[in-house]
């Protein structure tokens, strides 16, 4: 029943943006939501996370400055506002829920974000 789904990937020259949206029903991610990247040939690289109820965020070094995480309790649905995007930031980006410490159980199917060079 749990179901999170993705959206905002696409095509961006560098330099631009992009917003990306991730919905979560059939759960309350009441830890944190976070979002990770996999680059082809690379692992899942963590990219941002935030804390459900106090709002707490965390950014990987590599997108500090440039990429923004937000998120709407009534909608259960978490943002990652990217900006001056970088060739390097081209990945499969999934949201994933908390639910239980220490546990992102539940993942979406990913979006494609692809920055051309």
């Amino acid at each position: 029943q749990v179901r999170l789904v993705e959206s905002g990937g696409g095509l961006v020259q560098a330099g631009g943006s992009l917003r990306l949206s991730c919905a979560a029903s059939g759960t309350f991610c009441s830890i944190s939501m976070g979002w990770f990247r996999q680059a082809p040939g690379k692992a899942s690289e963590l990219v941002a996370t935030i804390g459900w109820s106090d709002g707490h965020t965390y950014y990987a070094d590599s997108v500090k400055g440039r990429f923004t995480i937000a998120k709407d309790n009534v909608k259960n649905t978490v943002y990652l506002q990217m900006n001056s995007l970088k060739p390097e930031d081209a990945a499969v980006y999934y949201c994933a829920c908390e639910a239980v410490a220490g546990q992102y159980d539940y993942w979406g199917q990913g979006t494609q974000v692809t920055v051309s060079s």
